[in-house]
């Protein structure tokens, strides 16, 4: 019997984590073949379910794979594997893939889906809570860029991260964590792993989704709460320079939340004392007041909407 403390769900079994196997023949695993959603659990529930699950139905649809599961039994198997690794707080992946089919390029109509639930412990969130990324990021744009929505939708969250790594690839002759990738006409796109906005003093901007963009549910929430506030918020076409001269910048994603970024090509986003080098650290100190403000914000609706208020 394994003594592993983690128990991931393999195809509705809960297994020891380095028991959990898939096939070698396994789509996902031959050609990316496979949807999925990176999810943060708060107080034992997975913060904005719906949202990600019909961003999950749109890749499968996008990819034709039908996998019959519903979202329910979905959702069944991520509380499952929460409460068996008795983890309130937590970051959760699950993945869904075509499938052990014959070796050949073509997907067939016919599946049996694998579906994999991995859960791993994080911080509490809410107010007063720490933040889970290594401090302000330092962004550098790559020569990798995204490629156009027609030659691979990037609304299609797919285990295919070929173009993300290529750019983070880049970023091991700098002191960047975080790449700062261009579409194909040169203008400002999203980070490898995160979606990205800035402000210039006359909106909160951030590229729009008729570009090649994931539809960032984080991205979703930052700017529904800027709305509510009666903070402009702009989603449009941007070149880089429009982010090297921001006098803010942040990331999100769902792990992250909202990640201030401190430098942009090692430029010091705000001017002087806007960002030092970006290099680890508190928030405090980098983030602007806008960001500071919208992170309060998202903190402040994590407390209210998963712990019940209780730090409020």
């Amino acid at each position: 019997m394994s003594d592993d403390p983690l128990r991931y769900h393999v195809d509705g079994e809960l297994v020891p984590a380095s028991e959990a196997t898939v096939s070698v023949e396994d789509r996902g695993f031959a050609y990316g073949d496979a949807a999925f959603e990176t999810m943060r659990a708060y107080g034992g529930d997975v913060f904005r379910w719906e949202a990600h699950a019909d961003r999950l139905a749109d890749t499968c649809e996008t990819l034709a794979l039908d996998h019959g599961i519903a979202d329910a039994e979905l959702k069944r198997r991520v509380d499952e594997t929460l409460a068996a690794n008795d983890l309130a707080d937590a970051y959760v992946k699950l993945s869904i893939s075509r499938g052990v089919q014959p070796g050949t390029l073509d997907p067939q109509p016919e599946i049996d889906p694998t579906v994999v639930v991995i859960a791993k412990p994080l911080p509490r969130g809410g107010v007063e809570s720490d933040p889970v990324h290594d401090g302000p990021a330092a962004l550098q744009t790559t020569k990798t860029r995204k490629p156009a929505d027609r030659a691979l939708p990037a609304a299609a969250k797919t285990h295919n991260y070929l173009n993300g790594i290529l750019a983070r690839l880049e970023l091991r002759v700098t002191d960047a964590d975080e790449a700062l990738m261009l579409d194909p006409d040169g203008n400002v796109a999203e980070g490898a792993t995160s979606n990205l906005f800035f402000v210039d003093g006359t909106a909160l901007k951030t590229p729009s989704l008729d570009g090649p963009i994931l539809p960032g549910v984080t991205r979703a929430t930052v700017i529904d709460i800027a709305e509510s506030e009666g903070i402009p918020v702009e989603e449009g076409t941007y070149a880089p320079d429009a982010v090297r001269e921001a006098d803010e910048a942040f990331l999100t994603n769902s792990t992250w939340e909202i990640r201030p970024v401190a430098t942009v090509d090692g430029i010091s986003v705000g001017g002087e004392g806007g960002g030092g080098e970006g290099e680890g650290g508190d928030d405090e100190g980098v983030a602007g007041p806008l960001t500071t403000l919208l992170s309060r914000l998202f903190a402040r609706r994590i407390e209210e909407s998963h712990y019940d208020g209780e730090r409020l």
